[in-house]
């Protein structure tokens, strides 16, 4: 682990190509064969796959990839808004807009390049994105893949206005599940969560993890840095880390809203999950000058037990 730290060179782990519409998309690669693939089209991640080449991420077989619309999968920026509850279309306007590769961003912390492939993106907001929200910003976005296979995202949103601005946000992570009955979400248990089918009414969680049965979108608010999902079928767990995200949010269709929604197979709610790390309870707001953080870190591991608390403080969580 070590000696690969100590040599790997992210450019040379890191590859641009075309994408059949004609953007670009940035593939990363870890000296083990896991991988990640990020378009400029929304700064959208496409693929992260596993060092066996498993795709961990879902993707529905009907997802129109095509520029100004985002695609139904992967994990999408939510930004300047949240589903619906604005004036913006839904999700706000992030990830429909063509974002450019920063080639020169302010510093992180150096734990974020050490032994990664990684790359660096910047969204601007146009004119017509002015006129429709007319607060001026810079966003960067960095995608990383680790030696051992984490993801991590990390978005940063700085105000250049003269005037405080508000906004919401969410990583919209659909992942891959063998069966989405087989499924469980751990670390969510006692939570005040709104539940989004019932007009966002304040519920608290009853059960010792969640399951699935039914129609599920519900916003935990306030909940921890760590949450878990446990696919039993699969054997496989993945690891939910999260900082400056105060919320979760748990969605899958189920079978009848599955029917009404576009590029979406009828079926496909079996084979998914989405778990957000969301500031979207309250809205953060800037002042002028100030810059917001946020971060996502994704772990998949070949097993089905609970997450282990040591493992997790191993991985910086």
């Amino acid at each position: 682990m070590g000696h690969y730290a100590a040599v790997w060179d992210h450019k040379a782990a890191t590859e641009i190509t075309k994408d059949w519409n004609g953007i670009d998309q940035v593939f990363l690669r870890n000296p083990h064969g896991a991988s990640a693939k990020i378009s400029l089209h929304g700064g959208h991640v496409v693929s992260w796959r596993n060092d066996q080449g498993e795709e961990l991420l879902f993707t529905s077989n009907k997802a129109i990839f095509k520029h100004p619309k985002s695609m139904r999968g992967g994990i999408q920026i939510c930004y300047p808004q949240f589903g619906d509850c604005g004036l913006l279309d839904q999700h706000g306007f992030a990830r429909n807009k063509i974002w450019v590769i920063d080639e020169n961003p302010p510093p992180l912390n150096s734990k974020e390049s050490l032994g990664k492939s990684f790359v660096d993106l910047l969204l601007k907001p146009s004119g017509e994105d002015l006129k429709q929200w007319p607060h001026s910003f810079e966003f960067r976005h960095r995608v990383s893949l680790a030696i051992d296979g984490d993801l991590t995202l990390t978005s940063r949103v700085r105000n250049v206005d003269g005037k405080p601005f508000s906004f919401l946000f969410a990583y919209h992570t659909y992942l891959s599940v063998s069966d989405i009955s087989e499924v469980r979400v751990e670390g969510l248990e006692t939570l005040d969560y709104l539940d989004n089918l019932r007009k966002r009414e304040l519920l608290t969680e009853q059960g010792d993890s969640i399951t699935f049965e039914s129609e599920m979108d519900r916003t935990y608010i306030r909940s921890p840095k760590v949450v878990a999902v446990l696919d039993h079928e699969r054997k496989r767990t993945y690891v939910i880390g999260k900082e400056g995200l105060p919320d979760t949010v748990v969605w899958n269709p189920w079978e009848k809203k599955s029917k009404t929604m576009a590029n979406f197979g009828d079926d496909e709610y079996k084979s998914m999950l989405c778990v957000d790390g969301a500031a979207v309870e309250r809205p953060i707001t800037l002042k002028p000058g100030e810059e917001w953080t946020g971060r996502l870190m994704l772990t998949a591991v070949k097993s089905s037990f609970c997450f282990d608390q040591l493992e997790l403080q191993s991985k910086g969580f």
